[in-house]
């Protein structure tokens, strides 16, 4: 849910799972783009330096570096087309990462076309269910990204109580969910509503710069940074690290979030 085009080469791939949404390849110019049954892009990767997050909303659900800058394990629930892979592996090599997926097509087509990190050690790709998944955890995992778009919507499943306490329950004690949500969803409010009383509270809100996605970022304890000038100060030094628009992301955090004159209300 992440903007909508038409481009002019589409490569149509079949799936085989029924009631799984269709996978579909478009490129313009060097930019790829994965689709679900739609022509609303779900991932974009710019051939000319994979690492790159072109999508407004990846970029925004990476402001969890400003609090976890070095995270050892990461679990991603949703693949796509793998920018999250691919960033992590460039930026954050230490950090053992799993992704997810469902669909046997989205991974199929991801390793082929999508030109994800190498599978070992430090990368795996699993096929299961991220909500049965991250069950398996217990106080293990430092970051959880959810990207669940079908053809049509956010995933059901990736919105419900039982969910967001098994990603509670999953993550170490500074450890932080976040996940990708179309503002414009009528049940975005009760998705909100849901991840507040899982949470205690410690959620906020990052709006991406374009789309109407919404990057939501919900805490396992209460961050020690909230101070304005603070974050600030991290913001500057993090966009050297890693290439994003930190000042930004915290000029939004601002707009979007309860605050003080001095720091973040959390």
């Amino acid at each position: 849910m992440a903007g909508k085009a038409v481009h002019p080469f589409r490569r149509r791939v079949r799936h085989s799972v029924d009631l799984l949404p269709e996978v579909e390849i478009s490129e313009s110019g060097n930019i790829r783009s994965l689709h679900l049954g739609s022509a609303t892009i779900q991932s974009s990767m710019d051939i000319d330096d994979p690492a790159d997050l072109v999508l407004t909303y990846t970029r925004a659900m990476m402001g969890f570096l400003l609090w976890q800058d070095d995270p050892r394990h990461i679990v991603q629930i949703g693949l796509g087309g793998g920018s999250f892979s691919r960033f992590i592996d460039e930026y954050l090599p230490d950090a053992i990462s799993v992704a997810v997926e469902i669909n046997p097509q989205v991974i199929s087509v991801a390793r082929a076309f999508f030109q994800l990190p190498e599978e070992g050690d430090f990368f795996e790709v699993i096929e299961a269910d991220g909500a049965d998944y991250i069950k398996m955890f217990r106080e293990s995992t430092d970051i959880i990204l959810v990207d669940g778009f079908d053809d049509q919507q956010i995933v059901q499943a990736l919105t419900t109580e039982e969910f967001f306490e098994d990603c509670k329950r999953a993550l170490t004690a500074n450890g932080m969910l976040v996940t990708n949500w179309w503002s414009g969803d009528k049940r975005y409010h009760s998705f909100l509503e849901r991840l507040l009383a899982a949470f205690e509270g410690r959620v906020i809100e990052l709006p991406a710069a374009t789309h109407g996605n919404m990057a939501v970022m919900a805490f396992k304890d209460t961050p020690n940074l909230t101070s304005w000038d603070k974050l600030a100060a991290r913001a500057d030094e993090l966009e050297g690290r890693f290439g994003l628009e930190f000042g930004e992301f915290v000029r939004r955090l601002k707009e979007a979030n309860l605050h003080s004159n001095n720091r973040l209300l959390i």
